[in-house]
């Protein structure tokens, strides 16, 4: 049976490690042999109890992680990861559900791949998220803003001297409007400027705002730094007027 090319290694990304948590071993299988092909470390774990053993164990880089799991379901599972890591998770969720992928993003998932998915995708996902957390970054000026203090080299944010605890995605998109407050961005800009998509779903942008009011809103239902501009986008209301 022909399979789609396998992309290249990438030299910034051989022998990092990923872990794929999947019951089903026709798709792990998949899975493991073109990540392995384009020059990860690849780790098995087929039920929700040894994924949470493992990431323990080998520390991963990056979690492939199946939204539905024997045992505790994969939303969980990337709950308690995040209670203790900001490791990368790419989450796998069924065609078409939007409440597996809605879920898993405010579980805490960086991403998401739909199945069926394309093994070339999935590597290329995985390239792509792991560049995104590992790139080295142009040394930025710390600054304040607000009662916030960015350091986008060190990728921290803290208020009140008490850094914010948040994942990655999260903190890509506090830091990118951060940098441009009180400017109104729509979901697909800031898909495109944020996650480096050019297209995508939007939800993915209105899930992770909604979880970074969370850390930084007194009352997350009635925001009023990172507002909603009615039928356009969001809003950072920080700094000067």
């Amino acid at each position: 049976m022909s399979r789609p090319q396998i992309p290249e290694k990438a030299a910034d990304l051989t022998d990092r490690r990923v872990l794929v948590v999947e019951d089903d071993a026709t798709v792990a299988e998949v899975a493991v042999t073109y990540l392995r092909a384009a020059g990860f470390l690849v780790e098995v774990a087929s039920d929700s109890f040894s994924a949470l053993s493992a990431v323990e164990r080998t520390r991963p880089d990056l979690i492939v992680l199946d939204r539905m799991l024997p045992g505790i379901d994969g939303a969980e599972v990337c709950r308690r990861i995040r209670a203790t890591s900001q490791v990368p998770i790419i989450m796998l969720t069924a065609l078409g559900s939007a409440e597996d992928r809605i879920s898993g993003l405010e579980a805490g998932a960086d991403d998401y791949l739909a199945k069926p998915f394309s093994p070339r995708e999935l590597v290329l996902r995985v390239q792509s998220v792991l560049r995104r957390s590992l790139a080295p970054h142009t040394p930025e000026a710390p600054f304040d803003i607000g009662p916030f203090h960015l350091d986008a080299s060190a990728r921290r944010v803290a208020r009140g001297g008490a850094d914010l605890d948040l994942s990655a995605r999260e903190f890509d998109l506090f830091s990118f409007l951060l940098k441009h407050p009180r400017q109104t961005f729509d979901r697909q800009t800031l898909l495109r400027s944020v996650w480096g998509w050019d297209f995508g779903d939007q939800s993915t942008v209105t899930v992770t705002t909604r979880r970074l009011r969370e850390k930084i809103e007194a009352d997350p239902a009635n925001p009023e730094m990172l507002v909603t501009v009615w039928g356009v986008g969001y809003r950072l209301d920080v700094g000067e007027a």
